[in-house]
């Protein structure tokens, strides 16, 4: 049993670019488009392509070092997932590629081996060493694209934060942060730290946080404002509250919170009057 495994494998690696080849002529149209639409160089996919062939091959007659031949499928995975997430590769195209590669090893062989009449247990060794070895394959290509949808996923989710607090600077020393949405404990730790880092570099003596555009605003809500005031008064910035609607107010207050501290006018317009901001009078001519 261990020679016939010996031969197949022998077999398989010094026929590597045969198949290699034929993995390439065999793809489907849909695939086959894709890679041309990329202009890869078909003698790159080829040397790549023959690489986990000659893994293939040295599998089934791997004995001491089979867990550094796996490692060899895993490795060849890693590549065959990053470059094709780095060219824009479909997941299915990709998992379609590696599953050619079965079904081309076996019509090569397929004649040769009935020639030669290998048990049928035999081909039942060689398909049990064979598919999960592939199976390593396509895991870890999945494994790689879940790595780069999670960094995309990360990269929208940082720059959608960025734009959900915006520090509007008004006039030299005077900045505005409007609140839209809901504000649970992350935003508010973000807008504290966005709050901070753009009123040291806007060098801010006051900034105006607009919360009109905050549907309920609860003890949490109210606890986590309290905080990014104290932490902007530390900084050496006078923090303003605007925007409070009536009906929150009431709730605040139905919920015993103290918003003695902190310096709260009705709305934005106020809040600029108060500062000493108004509409530019432009009836003056110069």
């Amino acid at each position: 049993m261990k020679d016939e495994l010996r031969y197949i494998g022998e077999k398989i690696q010094k026929n590597k670019d045969v198949i290699a080849e034929s993995v390439l002529h065999n793809l489907d149209s849909t695939l086959n488009h894709e890679l041309r639409i990329l202009s890869l160089p078909e003698k790159h996919l080829s040397e790549f392509n023959a690489e986990l062939v000659s893994i293939i091959g040295a599998i089934l007659f791997a004995e001491e070092n089979k867990e550094e031949v796996k490692q060899n499928f895993l490795s060849w995975g890693e590549r065959a997932g990053k470059s094709a997430t780095e060219m824009n590769l479909s997941l299915t195209a990709t998992l379609q590629y590696v599953s050619g590669f079965r079904s081309v090893i076996w019509d090569i062989f397929t004649e040769e081996l009935e020639e030669r009449h290998f048990a049928a247990i035999t081909m039942l060794d060689v398909s049990k060493i064979i598919d999960p070895m592939l199976e390593v394959v396509s895991f870890e290509i999945g494994r790689q694209f879940e790595n780069h949808n999670k960094k995309i996923v990360s990269i929208a989710y940082s720059a959608l934060e960025e734009l959900s607090v915006p520090v509007v600077p008004i006039y030299e020393g005077l900045a505005v942060i409007p609140i839209v949405g809901e504000i649970d404990t992350h935003r508010a730790k973000l807008i504290m730290e966005t709050a901070l880092t753009q009123g040291n570099t806007l060098e801010l003596d006051h900034l105006v946080l607009d919360v009109s555009g905050v549907l309920m605003i609860d003890t949490m809500v109210a606890n986590q404002i309290v905080q990014i005031v104290q932490s902007l008064r530390v900084s050496g910035i006078k923090t303003i509250i605007t925007g409070i609607r009536p009906e929150i107010a009431q709730t605040m207050v139905s919920l015993g919170l103290d918003f003695k501290s902190i310096t709260t006018i009705s709305n934005l317009k106020s809040a600029l009057h108060q500062l000493g901001y108004g509409k530019l009078d432009t009836s003056k001519k110069s």
